[in-house]
Formats: C-alpha cells, structure tokens, sequence
C-alpha cells in the first residue's frame, strides 16, 4: 500500500508541474476568451458590465457579425492560402537542404545544422526589418529586378509592402522548422536499401519516390504542421512588410483587441482560428496516420 502511494505521489511530482502550467497558462486563458466572446463590448472599450438592470449580459451577436460578414471568411480563407503557400515553398527548399545535411560528414553536418539554427539567436522583429532593407526601392535586389523588368519593357515593381515581401519573409522566418524534422527523419534512413534498390534497377529518380520519400513522410508531416500553424496566425509580417491588401486573420485579431477595442469580436476570431488550426491539425494526423499505416505504403517503403 505504502508503496503504491509513493508510486502515485512520484508521478504527481512529474505530471503536476507541467499540467499546472498548461491549466495556468493555456485553458485559463482560453476559458477567459471563450466567454469574453458571448460579451457586449464596453462602451469605450473591453468588455461591459457582467450583470446589465439584473440580468446576465450574454449573447451571440460576435458570432452573428463573423458568419454574417463575408470581409471575415474572405480574410481567413486569404491566410489559410498564404499558409499553404509558405508550406509548400518550405518544403520544396527544406528537402535538398535537409538531404544535404544528412549525407555530410560529421563536422559539415554540425556547421550546417549551426547555420540553420543561427537566425534563431537573433530577435524576431529585427530579422523581419532587416528583409525591409534587403527588399527596399534603393537595395540592390529592387534594383536588379526592375532593371531586368525595364529591359523587357515592363514598368518597375514595389519588393516592399507587397504579397511577394510578406510570402518570402514567411518562408525565411519558417524554414528551419521544416528543415530540422525533415533531417532528423533523413539522416535515419539505411543506407543499404538505396543500394538494393540500385542493384535491382533502379534510377536515382525511383529510388527518391519508391523509397526515401516514403520514409521521410513522417518527417514532412511534421515539419508541414510546424509550419502551418504558426503562418496561420502571424501578424507581425503582414503588418511590417505587406500592403494594405495583406492583412491576414492575426492581423484582424490584433486590430480588435489594440485598435477598434471589440473585445468580444476579437475574442471570436480567436476561437475560430484556434479551432481551425485544431481541425486542420488532426485532419493532417488522420491523414498522416492512414498513409503511413497502409500496407502499400509499407511495401513500397520496402520495395
């Protein structure tokens, strides 16, 4: 009996810590945020009183104005594109990068993991104004890239406050989450059934899609959720490097609660938002999960 207490008291020990943490600093706050949402916003501001003449001021109306207004769904559907599109172009940089790395040496390996992981140790905004310089109208890249477009006859470009500067901006400031996954799962993978598959037949291309990639899913998906779901919900891009014509769902978010002060509007947009990326998530995993677990996934993984 004495001993099964110790057990329980020891793994309260190890979970509480953590688990109040989470209670504290995650389901307080959105416990706080789901009932702002069925508030009345103040009159000058936040939220108004509670109890109005006696009753209990709740209602929906946050809601209504979200599935009323299409402006909403329209700028929501806009950052699950952009996400997308930073996934894709994550993806498509990550995955040589990532191979790269995992086929070098041991002492390229780790400059090049160092260099992956060094943007990391300067500040977030001061890497997103340093991209205000590089695509600037004086700075050589504008400079090079109208000059290309005068010479076939198109008329100059903006590189800042653009679609162009927040998608690459995305792409850089998310890129290491997609490359770290990815080489983790690489740098795993054996060797000696690439060179099967070659004694078998097979070319540089098959051997990619009939067994490394197949392997590395695990690893895209991974860095495909680490990816999205923070680029679902940026603010800070758009609102440095895009135009008025980029404003995304965080940036929405934020002008609610700092700007126009609708509190329960802006807590709505965060609960559809932390929703959405819930659903978007699991559906991810579901899929994930079944691809993975397929027996012709198996056998061509083998193959």
């Amino acid at each position: 009996m004495a001993a099964r207490s110790d057990g329980r008291l020891g793994k309260w020990l190890v979970i509480g810590p953590p688990l109040a943490y989470l209670l504290v600093f995650f389901a307080a706050p959105a416990l706080i945020m789901a009932l702002a949402s069925f508030r009345t916003p103040g009159e000058f501001g936040g939220l108004s009183p509670l109890l109005e003449n006696g009753k209990i001021d709740l209602n929906l109306d946050s809601y209504a104005r979200f599935f009323t207004d299409s402006i909403y769904a329209q700028i929501f559907l806009k950052s699950v594109w952009y996400a997308l599109l930073t996934t894709l172009f994550c993806l498509l940089l990550a995955y040589p990068l990532a191979t790269l790395i995992a086929k070098s040496g041991k002492r390229h390996r780790d400059l090049l993991l160092l260099l992956v992981i060094l943007p990391f140790w300067s500040n977030f905004l001061i890497r997103v104004y340093a991209w205000m310089i590089i695509l600037g109208p004086n700075a050589a890249l504008a400079r090079m890239v109208n000059g290309v477009l005068a010479w076939v006859g198109h008329e100059p470009v903006p590189l800042l406050f653009s679609s162009f500067a927040v998608l690459i901006c995305l792409v850089y400031v998310h890129l290491p989450f997609m490359v770290l996954p990815l080489y983790a799962n690489l740098e795993k993978h054996d060797q000696a059934l690439l060179d099967a598959a070659q004694d078998l037949g097979a070319n540089a291309w098959q051997r990619f899609w009939r067994i490394t990639f197949p392997l590395s899913l695990p690893g895209v998906y991974a860095g495909a959720a680490l990816v999205f779901i923070p680029a679902l919900g940026i603010f800070a891009i758009p609102d440095i490097l895009g135009g008025p014509e980029d404003s995304l769902i965080g940036n929405v978010i934020k002008q609610q609660f700092l700007e126009t002060r609708d509190w329960p509007f802006g807590s709505v947009l965060s609960i559809v938002l932390t929703v959405a990326a819930l659903a978007i998530a699991g559906f991810a995993a579901w899929v994930a999960r079944g691809s993975l677990g397929t027996p012709s996934s198996a056998g061509e993984a083998r193959a």
